[in-house]
């Protein structure tokens, strides 16, 4: 299986906190009023972000595989009654990947070692961006083996993160949607959503704080 953060994951990682991707915003062959495609196009399109972001939610390359097959199919089942335009498919998967993926959640919540938030902590307004130093991440052997260390530690600090937090930022930060799509798939007020957000990029900043730009 090829390395599941390879692509345009790996392309984002210096704005990754507060940055505004929209790498799959669109989709081949939209109709002119905005209909979504055919399930082949969505599939096509869609197949290897979806399962990046349940690598991220998850954290094994297996269990993110089945994971990915088993949204696909419940997207499938349910796609003739989809109703909204093209671009709300790609946050409609996430929200059937999220639910999918909630059994998991609960067994992850059992093992008890995530990085502890607090709620009162006062919010700050704006993206509160971090920019995260990789230096010149070319084809060098030198390069290569840094940019794969800071994917590991990216990533092994996103999954210290409780699944509520963990899904919000890796769905703004990582993904690119909207805090009004976020909501739509967490099924949470856009204020808790932001708030959410901040304390997740507030604990990864802590984590990451040695790649971290002033």
């Amino acid at each position: 299986m090829s390395d599941p953060r390879e692509g345009s994951d790996a392309a984002r990682f210096v704005s990754m906190f507060g940055g505004d991707p929209s790498d799959g915003a669109s989709l081949p062959g939209n109709s002119v009023d905005g209909n979504p495609p055919g399930f082949e196009a969505v599939l096509r399109q869609f197949h290897k972000r979806i399962y990046n972001f349940a690598y991220r939610l998850i954290g094994d390359a297996d269990e993110a595989a089945d994971l990915t097959q088993e949204a696909f199919v419940n997207a499938y089942k349910a796609y003739g009654r989809f109703q909204g335009s093209s671009q709300a498919v790609y946050p409609w998967l996430c929200k059937i990947l999220v639910n999918g993926c909630k059994n998991k959640f609960r067994e992850m919540n059992r093992r008890g070692r995530y990085e502890i938030l607090s709620l009162d902590e006062p919010l700050e307004s704006g993206e509160s961006r971090i920019d995260v130093q990789i230096g010149d991440l070319s084809s060098s052997p030198e390069g290569v083996l840094q940019r794969r260390e800071l994917e590991a530690r990216i990533q092994e600090s996103i999954q210290m993160l409780p699944p509520e937090y963990r899904i919000v930022v890796v769905l703004r930060d990582m993904q690119g949607l909207s805090y009004k799509e976020i909501s739509d798939v967490t099924g949470i007020t856009m204020e808790n959503v932001k708030a959410r957000l901040f304390r997740a990029r507030a604990a990864l900043r802590r984590k990451l704080q040695t790649y971290i730009q002033d």
